[in-house]
């Protein structure tokens, strides 16, 4: 249960931090792009160092998926870590909801921080953007946790890295997810579009972590 317990909780920093940011800061300028894609990044680098060795840090969906295709752990814990990692996303988007009922800053994005279609060219051009993020994203993450191949502890820094040049490339596109728990928490507040769509950022993501899985097998393979 522990291991859950950190997945809910390093889900929900994540969710409330980034999205938070984005809501806050904006992202229609230059400058809160930069600054949101840092915030989603430098939070997956302070949770990987802070539960990683608990539960190895995925606070995503669509990395626990791979990571169950790749044999790294039972179907059993898979679901319980997608357990916790909705749960925490769930916590965070309500609160991001209340404190846009108690702060004087208003929330920039207009919903929450949450994910898109219509920059994206619509559902299509969503999905292919999320797809590739994703496979990118957790390709990156299954090579650097390898036990054998893997960077040891500076995967965290790695994995952080990474997401930063992913949200810089997709957030004016789709706001950029690559991760379901964190576009379903915020989207079920947010109502709407977003949460009419909030598919598109579960289906994509997880189809691309299965593509990752699968690419990485055959590179480890000796």
């Amino acid at each position: 249960m522990k291991k859950y317990f950190a997945e809910c909780i390093g889900t929900f920093v994540l969710t409330l931090l980034g999205c938070g940011t984005a809501m806050f800061l904006g992202c229609g300028e230059p400058a809160g792009v930069v600054g949101t894609a840092i915030a989603f990044g430098l939070t997956v680098v302070a949770m990987a160092y802070t539960i990683g060795n608990i539960s190895g840090c995925h606070i995503n969906p669509a990395i626990t998926f791979a990571v169950a295709l790749s044999g790294r752990m039972s179907w059993k814990d898979a679901c319980g870590y997608w357990v916790g990692q909705l749960v925490g996303g769930i916590i965070a988007g309500a609160i991001l909801l209340l404190l846009t009922k108690v702060v004087a800053a208003p929330d920039l994005t207009g919903g929450l921080g949450t994910n898109g279609v219509a920059n994206a060219g619509g559902v299509g051009g969503a999905l292919l953007v999320e797809f590739i993020a994703t496979f990118i994203f957790v390709l990156v993450v299954l090579g650097a946790t390898d036990a054998k191949l893997g960077a040891g502890k500076p995967a965290g820094l790695a994995i952080g890295l990474t997401l930063i040049l992913v949200h810089l490339v997709c957030i004016n596109l789709t706001g950029t997810s690559v991760n379901p728990a964190r576009s379903i928490g915020p989207a079920l507040f947010a109502g709407g579009e977003a949460l009419a769509n909030v598919w598109v950022f579960i289906v994509a993501p997880m189809a691309g972590a299965a593509l990752s899985a699968c690419v990485w097998k055959c590179l480890a393979k000796e």
